[in-house]
């Protein structure tokens, strides 16, 4: 007797967090509010920067300043009080004279390194591509 044809279905993945936040999230619910969050945090001009900057060392702040070009020290201030509030970086201060001020991640801060390289490195490679695709668009979009 011949044994009867199985059939084997492809195994779905999980549905990811971000997969159950937004299932049956009504409009203007809560769901979703996280992401925002933190994406308003992680996302601005200059954090993904300095956490990508601090992933091997912590940094004094004009060492951390000479590494970021572009930022401003009042810019730096904000973005690593921020980062700070977030849980995301440490600031330790040194009793000397002057006093000496370092900044690194925290054990959290450090679970951003890959996605912070991995976007970093998506922008470096894709922004050319970005940049002509601005450029066919505005020329396309001329009035």
């Amino acid at each position: 007797m011949a044994k009867p044809l199985t059939v084997e279905r492809p195994v779905e993945p999980a549905p990811t967090d971000y997969e159950r936040s937004c299932a049956g999230a009504p409009p203007g619910g809560e769901h979703g509010r996280a992401i925002r969050d933190v994406l308003d945090r992680v996302g601005d001009k200059w954090s993904l920067l300095v956490i990508g900057t601090l992933r091997e060392e912590r940094l004094r702040f004009t060492e951390l300043q000479r590494h970021i070009p572009g930022i401003s020290q009042r810019m730096l201030t904000l973005t690593l009080r921020q980062l700070e509030r977030d849980g995301l970086v440490t600031r330790t201060v040194h009793a000397e004279v002057p006093p000496r001020v370092e900044y690194e991640l925290t054990e959290l801060g450090g679970t951003l390194i890959d996605m912070a390289m991995a976007l970093a490195d998506w922008a470096i490679t894709n922004h050319p591509r970005i940049e002509d695709s601005r450029a066919a668009y505005d020329a396309a979009h001329q009035r």
